[in-house]
């Protein structure tokens, strides 16, 4: 057994040339053991009690910054963190007496090279926290001054100037938050969370940045992280210790209940990235797609919903070549908004315009449809829209596109909509719109139980109207947004899987493939089981070192997702986080 830097590492004379010898702690083993009292004893034997891996390195500067928004307030908050922080206090208050921790004190401030006859801000709210319980881990001193750009200004300028032991400079960009990290204040997930909630522009992207806040992420990712390091510990013992025969129970029972805990795992995990899909929507936007014929009112309706002219709209057929989207806010729910090109079916190629002339499809407008094709199928709803028109004779019709209508039904949630309601009465709309919904809807699979909803972006633009829906656009909205919530929500037990990012989501992948690596691993265990040979495991020595492996590097995954443990990115991590914070935070 060799002991490196505090740690323990296990030796193993049949070790493979590509295998790593085991690291483990003894406090890594929670009470819930699956192993006996004598297997307890041999690894007690072969592991030291060692503490946590040192940090990253932690510059021992004071920092400091304004942590509230530049520009002129009424208030201004400073941020100052480090061991200097207590000296900054005394040479902006000189011959005062200590603060009381954790009180508001109000002070005058001046500045440290003036002995007390240049007065910066004659009342500043004061506020010392002292370490190891504070934000960031470190001292940390706050002063609440006055907002005006020049006492700032005069402020900021000072603080470096005062006598302290240690350097005092201006923060980075998310320095008070790193340091927070490494601390141990937050994990990697808390941070994360913390800059989604800076990011946050609806309600239900800042409610999802709440939930990842808390924590409990992070000690649940920890928690499997620990028992796959157990897990891993016995694996590892099994091999090196299987000629002592001092287990009180089979190795193949010992396996097995390795196992039982990575399929636990694996069934949460599966849980996991299923939230992380819906958090997702929320964090990125919900992208909503319309599609349908030439000139059936997409780019009114979009200017209805989104509230401005995203969208040209003419009489004109074809006026949409290209995709214009628009991102728009729906009762908490991002949503970006994409008016596509007219469809025209194969079977249609050549489309009688309104005054009755053949218009061919040009190459523009083809690419134009093929690209609202593609859009279409990236899209998280589709709108697939249709209108109330009138052919030669004056008699009324539903004009639609059968394409869209079957990329709708391809879409988990999707929309019919029948603009233009307002152009025949209301005993020919019901009539028109029931034949519509037989003979067409009722025989495209998956739309069989859809029912259209009727709107007129005519009637939408009458700002006078007395009706509480003019237009009947609200209720498309209110449509959207049930389609919403069942898209991204999640039961009551589990609404902290809100706080699943994308990144974690790849790391759980990961995760997720070497532990069903690992049970491939160990399916040969049953056989030797049946075998009852007294050398049964050494018939298995490479599956099992292979699967003691597997352990290894879906541990190291998961410390990948809270920046702890055997992880050697987190330095990168970090830094593509904090390019989105403030300086002040």
């Amino acid at each position: 057994m060799y002991r490196v830097a505090g740690r323990c590492l296990f030796t193993c004379s049949r070790w493979p040339r590509n295998i790593r010898p085991v690291h483990l702690t003894l406090q890594s083993l929670p009470p819930s053991r699956v192993f006996t009292t004598s297997y307890q004893r041999n690894i007690a034997n072969h592991v030291d009690l060692i503490s946590h891996q040192p940090p990253l390195q932690h510059r021992d500067d004071t920092i400091y910054a304004l942590s509230t928004a530049v520009g002129k307030a009424g208030i201004a908050v400073l941020r100052i963190s480090g061991p200097s922080s207590k000296s900054i206090y005394d040479g902006l208050c000189p011959n005062k007496a200590s603060l009381k921790p954790r009180y508001a004190t109000i002070r005058t401030l001046y500045h440290p090279e003036s002995n007390g006859s240049e007065i910066l801000d004659a009342e500043a709210l004061v506020l010392f926290f002292p370490r190891p319980k504070t934000v960031t881990g470190d001292d940390v001193l706050e002063l609440h001054i006055h907002g005006g750009s020049a006492t700032v200004k005069a402020v900021l300028a000072a603080i470096p100037k005062c006598a302290a032991e240690g350097p005092i400079r201006y923060a980075e960009p998310g320095e008070f938050t790193k340091r927070a990290f490494l601390n141990d204040r937050l994990d990697l997930a808390q941070v994360e969370a913390l800059s989604e909630t800076l990011e946050a522009e609806t309600e239900q992207q800042r409610r999802a940045a709440v939930r990842g806040s808390s924590g409990s992420l992070g000690r649940t990712y920890e928690d499997w992280r620990q028992r796959l390091l157990q897990a891993r510990a016995e694996m590892e013992a099994l091999i090196d210790f299987s000629e002592d025969q001092h287990f009180d129970e089979s190795p193949t029972s010992l396996v097995g209940n390795v196992t039982k805990q990575v399929k636990q795992i694996l069934q949460s995990i599966h849980v996991h990235e299923g939230a992380s899909e819906r958090s997702e929507l929320l964090r990125n936007g919900i992208k909503i797609a319309l599609v349908g014929p030439p000139n059936v009112g997409k780019s009114s309706f979009m200017n209805q919903i989104v509230g401005r002219e995203a969208s040209i709209v003419s009489g004109e057929s074809g006026t949409t070549r290209d995709i214009i989207e628009a991102n728009l806010d729906i009762r908490g729910y991002l949503c970006t908004f994409a008016d596509t090109a007219g469809f025209r079916s194969a079977d249609s190629k050549d489309y009688t315009g309104p005054q009755g002339s053949e218009a061919k499809i040009g190459a523009v407008e083809e690419e134009g449809i093929r690209r609202a094709r593609v859009k279409a199928t990236q899209s998280d709803v589709i709108i697939a829209l249709a209108s109330i028109e009138s052919d030669t004779l004056g008699r009324p019709h539903i004009r639609f596109d059968m394409e869209t209508l079957k990329l709708a039904a391809e879409c988990k949630e999707r929309l019919v909509v029948v603009n233009k309601r307002d152009a025949i009465s209301e005993d020919e709309l019901q009539a028109l719109v029931q034949q519509f919904t037989e003979e067409v809807l009722a025989k495209v699979e998956g739309l069989e139980e859809v029912q259209p909803l009727l709107i007129s972006c005519k009637e939408a633009q009458d700002l006078g109207s007395d009706q509480i829906d003019p237009g009947g656009i609200r209720r498309v909205t209110d449509q959207l947004v049930l389609s919403f919530k069942d898209m991204t929500s999640l039961p009551a037990t589990l609404q902290d899987l809100h706080g699943v990012t994308e990144r974690q989501r790849q790391l759980l992948v990961k995760c997720r493939g070497h532990l069903e690596s690992y049970l491939e691993s160990v399916g040969a265990t049953d056989l030797a089981a049946q075998r009852g040979a007294s050398d049964e495991i050494h018939s298995y020595d490479t599956d099992i070192t292979m699967a003691a492996e597997h352990l290894r590097y879906a541990a190291n995954y998961l410390g990948r997702i809270t920046g702890r443990g055997e992880v050697g990115d987190v330095e990168e991590v970090l830094g593509v986080i904090f390019e989105k914070f403030c300086v002040g935070k």
